[in-house]
């Protein structure tokens, strides 16, 4: 049900999506189609991919050493599993599946910490890449600025002083002490995996955008990049309308920067093929190979 139901959500947004001009985009593409630039491309989204992966293998070592094989069948198949529940939560069981029952609550935390690093990643540059356009292009005033800031300010004020209160025996303070039990070369190799996938992924935006005839200046389209990621990120979404949410972000951002309606959603719809659906493909043999495994 799974792969059936995945293999029709990405059928149906690719068919009947009226904002996809065909046309435009073949034109576009047999005039700057190059095998070193598709190469390329499809590299980057190998590697987006693959730094996940290491992620994972790095943090499942934490409980048991995987290789780097199994780590790429639990990866695959998670996100497979999740494609259809908000923000990806589905991956959580997706990979708890593949461990012994009492594992299960390390395996989901591992995971957080996974998709922590990145979402704070992705919030601070973010953050940065957001100041920089709106310095350029004053989005938002300064005052609603310095608002944004102090409401965030207060926000982490308010949990950490709140810190201790547990809520069915869970708390912040508790979190973070089992955090701290990770070991720091772990936690560190973590952080340097999640860096060069937030490079690999944000540069493959804008190659995708200079292939499109995009001329913007590095930093201006960068700094749109890294703000459409850091609010799209903010937003509940599926992974399957992944490619909707932050299409009509980027839209907002682009269109300031004059950028042609058609491209941004095409660079969207390509970013989404090439990260979700080409692994989700492959996820979904390994999908289909454990449920054989497991009625076996």
């Amino acid at each position: 049900m799974i792969v059936a139901g995945a293999f029709y959500f990405i059928y149906d947004q690719l068919a009947n999506n009226d904002k996809l001009d065909w046309v435009q985009f073949m034109a576009k593409f047999k005039k700057n189609q190059s095998v070193v630039g598709i190469s390329f491309i499809l590299l980057l989204s190998v590697l987006n991919r693959y730094f996940e992966i290491l992620k994972w293998h790095n943090l499942a070592s934490y409980i048991k050493p995987i290789s780097v094989s199994e780590a790429t069948k639990q990866v695959l198949a998670a996100l497979t599993a999740g494609i259809f529940t908000p923000n990806g939560v589905g991956e959580y069981a997706g990979k708890a599946l593949y461990y012994e029952k009492n594992e299960t609550k390390q395996v989901i935390f591992l995971n957080l910490i996974c998709n922590g690093i990145q979402m704070v990643l992705t919030v601070l540059i973010g953050i940065f890449g957001l100041l920089y356009f709106n310095a350029k292009y004053n989005v938002i005033t300064s005052k609603t600025v310095a608002i944004l800031f102090g409401i965030l300010i207060f926000t982490f004020v308010l949990l950490f002083s709140l810190k201790k209160i547990a809520i069915k025996g869970y708390s912040i303070e508790k979190l973070i002490h089992k955090i701290n039990e990770v070991p720091k070369r772990i936690h560190q190799k973590n952080i340097l995996l999640g860096i060069c996938r937030y490079l690999v992924f944000s540069h493959q935006y804008y190659f995708l955008f200079l292939a499109f005839d995009v001329d913007l200046p590095y930093f201006t389209l960068m700094a749109a990049v890294t703000s459409v990621y850091f609010l799209a990120s903010s937003l509940p979404t599926f992974q399957f309308l992944d490619f909707a949410v932050k299409g009509s972000v980027a839209i907002f951002f682009f269109g300031i920067l004059g950028v042609n309606e058609w491209i941004v959603i095409f660079v969207s719809t390509l970013m989404w093929f090439l990260n979700v659906v080409l692994p989700v493909v492959i996820g979904s043999y390994y999908v289909l190979n454990f449920k054989t495994e497991k009625i076996a």
